[in-house]
């Protein structure tokens, strides 16, 4: 990537007073994306917009062991992003914020669906 962000065909470059907010924040930006960078965390982002899932499920969707998948949400919920409740001796865990949601809303969005992908010839 060249740091422009192509726009319909055209090219649009941010202006520094755009990017004084992240430029801020750089450090927890840079923290969120580590967070996001996982692919476990982020798959588990995946089914919890789908709905609250109980760690079995997640470990099943998952194909993971239940310490596997426990690590994991720890980290999720450290970072603000998933919340859990319990219900006797079952934890259910959803997404916490309409920040999570947004996120991986952009990331549809910036990977396109499967059908793009194929016109591309399955190349990015």
């Amino acid at each position: 990537m060249d740091g422009n962000l192509d726009i319909e065909g055209g090219t649009e470059t941010a202006s520094p007073a755009d990017l004084s907010p992240l430029v801020e924040r750089a450090r927890d930006a840079a923290t969120l994306l580590k967070t996001l960078g996982h692919e476990g965390r982020l798959t588990i982002l995946c089914h919890l917009a789908t709905g609250e899932k109980s760690v079995t499920e997640l470990e099943r969707l998952l194909s993971a062991r239940q310490a596997a998948v426990s690590q994991q949400l720890a980290r999720l919920r450290l970072e603000g992003l998933v919340q859990h409740r319990r219900d006797g001796k079952t934890i259910y865990y959803s997404l916490k914020s309409e920040t999570a949601r947004k996120l991986l809303d952009g990331l549809c969005q910036l990977l396109g669906s499967s059908d793009d992908k194929a016109d591309r010839g399955g190349k990015e």
